[in-house]
């Protein structure tokens, strides 16, 4: 099992045992992941007292009318952040983690294919990684997820 599949398998349990810890509860702005992640934190322990929920926001217009992105790139930083904000607020949720960007082969919007933009919002304060993943979309999508359940492992360490 490569280390990204590894990662897939062993963050949701670490999460839900952070979650916990801090008395968090958790919600997803999904586009680039199509629900994936929200499908793997089901993996997690006691997911019904803790995770709020999760919403795939595929396209442009579900994005800015139901998560109250603006309008402009959607392969950003500002969306990214716009969208874990958005589901904060849909979702009454603590810790929300959001994902936006190029999957390929090709560009979007003038980004490359690989170009991924993972949001947050912890209890009103926001952010963003970029980051530049290779391979196909497969591949990309994994990286993203792997790359997405880390931020939240992390975000829930620091609220505690």
């Amino acid at each position: 099992m490569d280390a990204v599949s590894n990662a897939l398998d062993e963050l949701p349990h670490r999460i839900a045992e952070e979650v916990e810890r801090a008395d968090l509860t958790v919600a997803l702005a999904e586009s680039l992941t199509c629900g994936n992640l929200t499908g793997n934190l089901g993996k997690g322990e006691n997911t019904g007292e803790w995770l709020s929920g999760g919403i795939v926001a595929y396209l442009t217009e579900i994005k800015q009318s139901v998560l109250g992105v603006s309008e402009g790139p959607v392969v950003s930083a500002r969306c990214a952040e716009e969208m874990a904000a958005g589901a904060a607020k849909l979702f009454g949720a603590d810790l929300t983690v959001s994902t936006t960007g190029a999957g390929g082969p090709g560009s979007l919007e003038g980004q490359p294919a690989g170009t991924v933009f993972i949001g947050w919002s912890l209890r009103g304060e926001t952010g963003h990684a970029k980051h530049s993943f290779d391979g196909g979309p497969a591949e990309i999508l994994e990286q993203t997820e792997a790359a997405a359940l880390q931020q939240l492992l992390e975000l829930a360490q620091k609220a505690q």
